[in-house]
């Protein structure tokens, strides 16, 4: 279902997110029980290449969810690790993983575009990985935050699921949503951890975002295109009826490895 603006999209996701936490945190998907008693990093092995080591860096998480990858940067050696988030209750089950990981990245609860009003420090990496962008009406204010949160020579290393993915219903059996973003979609879908008991449906406000507004967003802030490429498979189970291709890759079986499912890019604030 689609509406105009005005829409409180701040509240109700920040509600959805904050339904969803519980779930995940006793969820096989995230499997947090492992990652507190181990060393195991969370990032995938798309975003693991570009990020390389980290030593000796500081690193900004744009929406952090409860901190996983926000800690696993801090594994990959960043002396600072900072996570961003909307929901509260993530944020709070971020601080309590980070005390029982003796973690020690910090984590802010707040709007993404409020940041700036939270934190000015620059960061010589900032991360954002799978399902980020969807949540966010505007990508010029994005890339300018990103920019700002940057030092000179500094990178963006982003890893989102591909637009031609959100086209699609959630059966993959046709077009459901446009391309390129138009009003707000409203929906309310069940998460996409573990399937329980009882179905919980989240209500959610999200837009779908082009290859294009993405890319021509970061360049307008005046980011340097380093690496781009498309991927056939997506890392994670989250879409239904998935098949894996090969370990870690999976995509939908009745479409193979026949679009793309992912994208990363790396972009470097060179002024």
């Amino acid at each position: 279902m689609k509406k105009d603006l005005p829409i409180d999209y701040v509240s109700i996701n920040k509600k959805s997110w904050n339904e969803r936490t519980a779930i995940h945190l006793t969820s096989d998907f995230y499997d947090n029980e492992s990652f507190i008693q181990s060393n195991r990093n969370s990032l995938n092995t798309i975003e693991l290449d570009l990020l390389g080591d980290l030593s000796n860096q500081s690193a900004l998480h744009l929406q952090c969810h409860f901190g996983q990858d926000t800690i696993s940067l801090e594994r990959l050696g960043a002396t600072t690790a900072i996570g961003v988030d909307l929901s509260d209750e993530a944020i709070k089950a971020a601080q309590m993983l980070a005390q029982q990981t003796q973690s020690k990245a910090k984590f802010i609860c707040c709007d993404l575009y409020d940041l700036p009003q939270h934190l000015d420090q620059e960061f010589d990496l900032v991360f954002s990985s799978y399902g980020t962008i969807g949540w966010l009406p505007d990508l010029d204010k994005w890339a300018q935050l990103i920019h700002k949160s940057l030092k000179k020579n500094g990178r963006f290393v982003f890893a989102e699921f591909h637009p031609v993915v959100w086209m699609f219903d959630d059966n993959f059996t046709h077009i459901k949503h446009n391309y390129f973003k138009e009003l707000p979609i409203l929906e309310e879908t069940e998460t996409y951890t573990d399937s329980h008991t009882e179905v919980i449906k989240h209500q959610s406000v999200n837009w779908n975002h082009s290859l294009g507004e993405v890319l021509s967003s970061l360049l307008k802030v005046g980011l340097q295109l380093e690496f781009f490429q498309e991927y056939d498979y997506s890392p994670y189970t989250c879409f239904d009826h998935v098949k894996e291709v090969a370990p870690g890759k999976f995509c939908i079986p009745h479409i193979g490895q026949k679009i793309p499912m992912v994208y990363a890019l790396v972009a470097r604030k060179t002024y």
